[in-house]
This record gives C-alpha cells, structure tokens and sequence, in this order.
C-alpha cells in the first residue's frame, strides 16, 4: 500500500511538472480531470491504520477536551469549597470571640450580682442582729425585773408556801375552768 501511495505522489508530481506555464507567472494550468482522479485514488490508497490514527487523534482531542472541562469544573469547585471554608472559618472565629464576650459579660454580671447578694444579705444579717440585740435587751430587763421582786418581798412563811402547795379545792376556792 506504501508503495501505491508513494506512485500516486509521484504521478502528481509529473503532472505538475508537465502542466503548461502562465506567461510571466509562476502558475500552471492542470487538467482538472486527471487531478480529480488522481486524488480519488490517492484517498482509496490510504491505509486503514492512518485513518485509524486520524480517529484516534479526534479522540483523543475529544478526550482531552472534555478533560480540561472537567479539570475546570473541579478547580472551580475547589475554589469554592476553599472560600467556603474561608467563610466558614471566620464565622467560627467571629462566634468564638462572640462567646467570649458573652462569657466576660456574664461573669461580671455574676459577680455583681454576688457583690448584691451578699451586701442584702449582711444587711438583712445587721437587723437580724439588731432585733436580737432587742430581744436580749428586753429578755435581760424582764430577768432583772423578776430578781429585783424576788428581793424585795417579803420572805415566804409556812403557810404561805403550803398555800402555795394547796391546791385549789383543798384550799376551799373554787376551782376556775
């Protein structure tokens, strides 16, 4: 077949070199008739294994293709993931300093509510001691009152103190219901 197409160059080339020259040109003029043939065959002659290698190399254009399209749609995909995970990234810093000061707050808040717990409750202590104060005050004076009666009466006789130890019926008064 190598042979069949190398012929057929070789005959176009004698045609060209036989066709007669334009004047002042370098241009010839072929018989259209002859080329037109000669190319036919020159297409018949071309072995199965080029016009194999020229699909094989359509396809593998076509692959390649497709291939850069893919490889584009994973880099903008990558691209986005990665300023998504930016995005994200700085929201997760943003809300980390959030709770920060959220946690700051609420501690100051505490302590002063802490600082206000236990002033009320020192206060409520201080009355709480004061009435106590009170209390004792007037418990102390009510003891003293006592002592001073005790020591001012008279001395209990015999028969006042079995009086005392009569019971109301026995002493002939009658008993209070």
């Amino acid at each position: 077949m190598a042979t069949d197409i190398l012929f057929l160059v070789e005959r176009l080339e004698s045609l060209v070199a036989a066709a007669k020259k334009l004047p002042l040109t370098n241009n010839v003029v072929l018989d259209q008739a002859a080329m037109l043939e000669l190319v036919d065959q020159l297409r018949i002659s071309v072995p199965d294994e080029v016009r194999q290698a020229k699909r094989i190399t359509e396809e593998v254009t076509r692959i390649t293709e497709h291939a850069r399209d893919e490889a584009d749609q994973i880099a903008a995909r990558a691209q986005e993931q990665a300023a998504q995970m930016l995005e994200e990234r700085e929201l997760v810093k943003l809300a980390q300093q959030r709770a920060a000061e959220i946690i700051e707050q609420a501690s100051r808040e505490a302590g002063e509510v802490r600082r206000g717990a236990d002033e009320y409750a020192a206060g409520v202590l201080i009355r709480l001691e004061g009435e106590c104060i009170k209390a004792l005050t007037s418990i102390k004076r009510g003891i003293d009152m006592l002592d001073e009666r005790h020591r001012g009466a008279p001395a209990p006789t015999e028969e006042a103190t079995s009086a005392q130890t009569l019971t109301p019926e026995k002493a002939g008064t009658p008993a209070r219901s």
